[in-house]
């Protein structure tokens, strides 16, 4: 398996927090992505959702497009093949995809911030087995958080205040097979909006970074290996100390035959958190480049827009 960047075992971190999260930190800061081992998402969990979506992914568009809201733009359910596309591009993605965020109760602060989640009624035990998922992510997202916050030198609770009920996103999503005078790509470079994102599903061909020499680096890691990358609302809030770094999904001619899945989840802080630079990523070499701090969900729609799914 081949990566340019290091799989670390996160079992590591309750031994020793510091040394783990200096090790994550040196890889995202040269590539702005790191594999992470030995975390706590079930392996049979994420077969079983996946074998879920393959269901539904294979369903007639009729069936399909029920759970599709063209006014949620995207934020939860179905959303159909060549909607979203990368920043600055004029050619949709070659993809179609499914969202599932954080369920809250009427009576929470942000509760007018997100949508209610949609449910396959087709599908045996889909609430269930999503959900489990989800929440599996989100802890682990709360985990890397923490290790970054312990290697930024601030203090190790700063994201459970500033990310703990945010509209973090798990995307299932389907690239299936392409026709060869297809001009889109399955997803184009572009850079996530988030904090971190996290990505099972690495060890299918496909996934690419742009280096800092321009190169672009095929990713490719075993089944058992989340990876986890920097989102532009951590670049931003780290003064690019930790990259944001331009990632694609691409097929060969062989490849382009069989459908790809895979599964990201997108760690988002909370929608009333003001993203201000740290001051201990700012010097005399790394002036502030945002001294004007930015509402967490402004960041969200202006992207969003940008994406075609606002």
């Amino acid at each position: 398996m081949a990566a340019p960047f290091t799989t670390i075992d996160l079992s590591k971190f309750d031994q020793d927090a510091y040394s783990f999260s200096q090790e994550l930190g040196k890889n995202l800061i040269d590539w702005g992505f790191c594999g992470i081992k030995e975390h706590d998402i079930d392996q049979t969990l994420i077969q079983e959702v996946i074998e879920m979506f393959e269901e539904f992914f294979s369903y007639p568009d009729d069936m399909k497009m029920k759970y599709f809201r063209s006014d949620l733009h995207g934020a939860r359910g179905y959303t159909p093949m060549k909607i979203e596309k990368a920043k600055n591009s004029s050619i949709p993605d070659n993809k179609e995809f499914w969202h599932i965020g954080r369920e809250l109760s009427k009576h929470h602060t942000f509760w007018n911030w997100m949508q209610n989640n949609f449910y396959i009624s087709e599908i045996d035990s889909f609430q269930e087995k999503t959900s489990a998922l989800y929440l599996q992510f989100d802890q682990l997202g709360q985990k890397l958080l923490k290790s970054i916050a312990i290697f930024l030198d601030i203090e190790s609770d700063y994201f459970e205040k500033t990310a703990n009920s945010g509209n973090s996103i798990m995307r299932v999503i389907h690239y299936p097979p392409m026709k060869t005078e297809d001009k889109s790509e399955r997803a184009g470079a572009h850079e996530d909006i988030n904090l971190i994102t996290l990505l099972i599903g690495g060890h299918q061909s496909g996934l690419e970074l742009l280096t800092n020499q321009n190169n672009w680096e095929k990713v490719t890691v075993g089944r058992d290996v989340v990876i986890c990358n920097i989102g532009d609302m951590l670049q931003r809030l780290t003064n690019h100390v930790l990259p944001s770094t331009t990632h694609r999904v691409t097929a060969t001619i062989e490849e382009s035959s069989n459908s790809r899945f895979s599964i990201p989840f997108f760690v988002h802080p909370n929608p009333d958190w003001q993203i201000q630079t740290l001051s201990n990523c700012v010097s005399e070499k790394n002036k502030n480049r945002y001294p004007e701090g930015i509402l967490a969900e402004d960041f969200l729609k202006e992207r969003l827009k940008e994406i075609n799914l606002a």
